[in-house]
């Protein structure tokens, strides 16, 4: 995808990824109260909900993609009746009985 979708509150998924990535380095230090460690523990399941999200629409973008680069050709039965788009060239006659020339 060569431009960033933006989720519903207006950030990709990379500045999502990006931020809940800080969430983490953050919540891993030891001298983070348990007030702050909740606030960042609440934003950081809002944003692994929006990178959920727009994964899900990336794989269905991306299985719609395959479906149609995989699509069988169509099959469509004869019609004998069916005008075709150019002519075929005209044929000579089979040559009757009398007709047949050996020589």
């Amino acid at each position: 995808m060569a431009k960033n979708s933006e989720a519903p509150n207006g950030q990709t998924f990379e500045t999502a990824i990006g931020r809940l990535e800080g969430l983490v380095e953050e919540m891993e230090r030891e001298d983070l109260p348990l007030e702050r460690l909740i606030v960042n523990y609440e934003e950081g399941i809002k944003l692994v909900k929006t990178c959920q999200q727009k994964l899900a629409e990336a794989e269905k973008k991306i299985e719609i993609i395959r479906r149609q680069a995989d699509a069988d050709p169509e099959l469509k039965a004869f019609d004998p009746e069916a005008k075709a788009d150019s002519p075929a060239p005209a044929r000579k006659a089979a040559p009757g009985p009398r007709d047949a020339n050996l020589f």
